[in-house]
């Protein structure tokens, strides 16, 4: 993509003097070797101003021409992570255009697109797109009396003290290493503790610690004989347990206990935890218990915070999640399978 060329003052008077000669715009410009719409562009602002000279510009002038502001476009547009040195390197090795990342990101925010934080979340290979198209297909037109029926459950784990990145703290130049401008922490976080629940829209499970590694065997013999079989037979005859595939989920002794107590368990594609609506109910956790001030000063203090505030959602909040399912299907088939804003 060669640079537009620029007509001279000399070019300029030599066009308006053959146009005043009779030679044809086209003959012109042919000459000139520029295109037709120059000469017509140099014939309106003659008739316009009485001049073909352009007029004095204030600024620096423009170094980028319109065909490569469309060139940083498409470039940045398939590629969003990459950055304005790569874009500028690139606009170098194909136009032979030097100009700065500045510019560059310049004419990207002209365009719309700004530097931003991406949103995190988990590889999804082919095979995870298409299990996740599969199993919305055929739940994109289930009814809120069925998402009901399903106790949804899932284990998470929060730690003592939190690292969400978000903390900020208000320092002059210089206060860096400032009393209480210092955000001391313990190594590995301060321990954690992993904890089990259940929602449905009808009821909702005790929130179960979980001590140790979670094995088959712990699994069936402290959540599912106690907890999840007693809030199957709450909801009715036709209740559906919800739980992903992790390996103590799926271990033979779990499997034959699932089949004996005749539970229905609903088929989970992996790596869906934007399809799960338990998990914004483990983000709401944390920031009801990050309100606390001052924060737990241990493990038991932990526990027992986030067992409280599990007991005082409000239901309509458990609701609202669940019934939030149809469009998670429907933004999960209109992405292909991929990631939702869920």
């Amino acid at each position: 993509m060669p640079p537009r060329r620029k007509l001279s003052d000399l070019d300029r008077g030599r066009a308006k003097g053959w146009r005043q000669d009779g030679v044809a715009a086209r003959q012109v410009a042919q000459r000139l070797a520029v295109a037709p719409s120059v000469i017509t562009r140099l014939k309106q602002r003659f008739h316009a101003t009485g001049r073909v000279q352009e007029r004095q510009r204030s600024g620096r002038p423009r170094v980028i021409t319109q065909r490569e502001d469309r060139f940083i476009q498409r470039q940045a547009m398939p590629q969003r992570m990459a950055t304005a040195n790569n874009i500028r390197q690139h606009l170098k090795a194909t136009t032979n255009t030097v100009v700065s990342s500045q510019t560059i990101r310049n004419r990207l925010h002209n365009f719309g697109l700004r530097a931003r934080g991406p949103v995190r979340g988990t590889t999804l290979s082919a095979n995870h797109r298409a299990a996740r198209r599969a199993y919305c297909t055929q739940h994109v037109r289930w009814q809120r009396q069925q998402w009901a029926q399903v106790l949804f459950t899932d284990e998470s784990r929060f730690c003592l003290e939190p690292a969400d990145g978000r903390i900020r703290v208000l320092r002059r130049r210089g206060e860096r290493f400032a009393e209480g401008a210092v955000l001391e922490r313990q190594r590995f976080g301060g321990g954690s503790v992993m904890v089990w629940g259940g929602i449905s829209t009808r009821r909702r499970t005790s929130l179960y610690h979980v001590v140790g590694n979670l094995t088959g065997v712990h699994y069936q013999n402290e959540i599912l004989e106690p907890l999840v079989v007693p809030a199957l037979q709450a909801i009715g005859l036709r209740a559906i347990l919800q739980d992903d595939n992790a390996p103590p989920h799926r271990s033979a002794a779990v499997n034959t206990f699932i089949q004996q107590v005749r539970v229905n368990r609903m088929l989970w594609s992996a790596k869906s935890p934007d399809l799960n609506p338990i998990e914004h109910m483990w983000d709401e956790l944390c920031r009801r218990v990050q309100q606390h001030h001052p924060p737990p000063a241990n493990l038991g203090q932990l526990l027992q915070w986030l067992q409280q505030e599990w007991n005082g959602l409000p239901r309509a909040f458990i609701c609202n999640l669940i019934h939030s399912m149809r469009q998670r299907c429907v933004e999960c088939l209109a992405h292909n399978g991929g990631h939702t804003r869920y």
